[in-house]
């Protein structure tokens, strides 16, 4: 292997399409390879290479001076206040919650890839499931900074915490804003441990092949002396099935709790019965089209066509088409709702919300995720490249703003007309928001280049090679 660059042996080329159905035949799910030591081969140069490929480089530049940008506006924050921001009377939620309800959002999808697919024995999901929980965990760390800043006082964040204090204070526990203090650090929780879990045998892996001797120890400690014996797999099999069915109630609890922010409040807009199934289903389809933004280009940079093909792709695409059907209901159930129930309020928080003076937004929330996802159903769109990577970007960018859509709009215009404003961010406010992606793309970058992208256990157990009953070439 040169020691310049890492090699990708099938980048340039065609990909193969590996989507078709034969009555019979499961689908080829892992692509030129027929041994287990080509998959090895193929997933652990990138983290063995001497050097990254130069876009990872300026991908990393691009996202820590982002990341500096962040650290900068937070400090001011800090020495300033939350004045910096354009929060105010009646707007004291804004970016801020906005950005909180979309991270912890993109988190869904890895914990239902690696968990929910894995307990229904979904093959394909092997393929995805390791950068997908590893983009859970980065996602809820970005989320988990902005409860943090937004209080203010951040010396005296702890008060958040049910824990004594020298003040005698405890959180209010019928708060939903507390259950949401347990609910996220409980899913980051089990999906760190769950990530860490399934990782192990591919780190003994990445030990034994090193050469230098910190990456020996390195990957040596974090392996937890794995060996690969029968008792190591038949306990790493039954704590990985434990801990999968321990993360999927997460899976739809969590962004339920964060929902709840919202429905238990009074506010017309807000509370609503519909919001926690709406916003399992919206965090289920921002997740997957996140997973399909950081694959296209991950599989083309580090070669990884033949084990992230275009049927995983495929499917990722369809199940951003269900999820984008189904938040296109949520969005007409409200209006129907709010008509319904008679509801002087709840009828103007909604006609408000689509034709007063967040229309702008409203419209591309619309178009963003229910319109373009429509594109899915036509097989040319979800097996084409640079479409899905585009719809990818264009979902996500209309998640970001229905979140603002809900928040925003239902502050600005409550009951009261005298005490009607607006919202206009300020160059903190998306500094920081942009940082919280820098964040995100620093983390994610740094795991792409020292640990394994693709699950390789789980790859091997899917190919034929794995099958004891399998025919062998003469």
């Amino acid at each position: 292997m040169s020691s310049s660059q890492i090699d990708v042996r099938n980048r340039g080329f065609i990909d193969t399409d590996n989507t078709g159905d034969t009555p019979g035949r499961r689908a080829t799910l892992v692509l030129n390879m027929h041994r287990f030591h080509d998959v090895t081969q193929q997933v652990c140069r990138i983290a063995e290479a001497k050097r990254a490929p130069v876009a990872w480089y300026v991908a990393f530049a691009i996202s820590l001076a982002m990341v500096s940008m962040l650290g900068f506006c937070v400090l001011y924050l800090f020495f300033t206040g939350v004045g910096v921001w354009g929060l105010n009377n009646p707007v004291m939620w804004a970016f801020d919650i906005t950005n909180f309800v979309f991270w912890v959002g993109i988190g869904h999808a890895g914990t239902l890839i690696s968990a929910i697919l894995f307990l229904f024995r979904q093959k394909w999901r092997t393929g995805i499931n390791r950068f997908a929980e590893a983009m859970t965990i980065f996602a809820v760390i970005c989320a988990g900074l902005f409860p943090g800043i937004h209080v203010g006082r951040v010396w005296l964040v702890y008060w958040l915490f049910p824990i004594p204090n020298q003040m005698e204070l405890w959180p209010q526990f019928r708060s939903p804003l507390l259950w949401d203090v347990f609910a996220v650090s409980t899913y980051f929780t089990v999906s760190a441990v769950f990530w860490y879990v399934g990782m192990i045998p591919d780190l003994a892996t990445l030990r034994d092949r090193a050469k230098g001797r910190i990456q020996q120890m390195a990957y040596g400690l974090f392996s937890l002396g794995w060996r690969g014996s029968m008792r190591h797999w038949h306990r790493y099999e039954v704590a990985y099935l434990l801990l999968a069915a321990l993360a999927t109630p997460l899976v739809l609890s969590v962004h339920s709790v964060v929902s709840f922010d919202f429905a238990v409040s009074q506010l017309p807009g807000w509370h609503t019965t519909i919001f926690p199934p709406y916003f399992v289903a919206g965090a289920i389809f921002s997740g997957f089209a996140m997973v399909v933004t950081l694959a296209v280009p991950a599989r083309e940079l580090f070669g990884l066509k033949d084990l992230i093909t275009l049927r995983h792709l495929d499917n990722m695409n369809k199940i951003i088409l269900v999820t984008g059907c189904m938040v296109g209901y949520a969005y007409s159930m409200e209006f129907f709702i709010a008509w319904y129930s008679g509801a002087l309020y709840e009828k103007f928080a909604f006609m408000n919300r689509a034709f007063g003076q967040y229309w702008w937004a409203y419209l591309i929330m619309v178009s963003c995720n229910v319109i373009t996802p429509q594109l899915f159903w036509f097989k040319r769109m979800r097996t084409s490249i640079p479409i899905m990577f585009v719809l990818s970007l264009v979902v996500n960018i209309g998640m970001w703003f229905e979140r603002y859509v809900i928040i925003v709009s239902s502050l600005a215009n409550d009951f009261l007309p005298t005490s009607w404003g607006g919202f206009i961010p300020t160059w903190v406010d998306i500094c920081t928001m942009t940082g919280a992606f820098g964040l995100f793309g620093v983390c994610f970058l740094l795991f792409c280049r020292y640990l394994p992208m693709v699950a390789l256990a789980e790859i091997k157990a899917i190919m034929p090679e794995a099958d004891p009953h399998r025919e062998h070439p003469q």
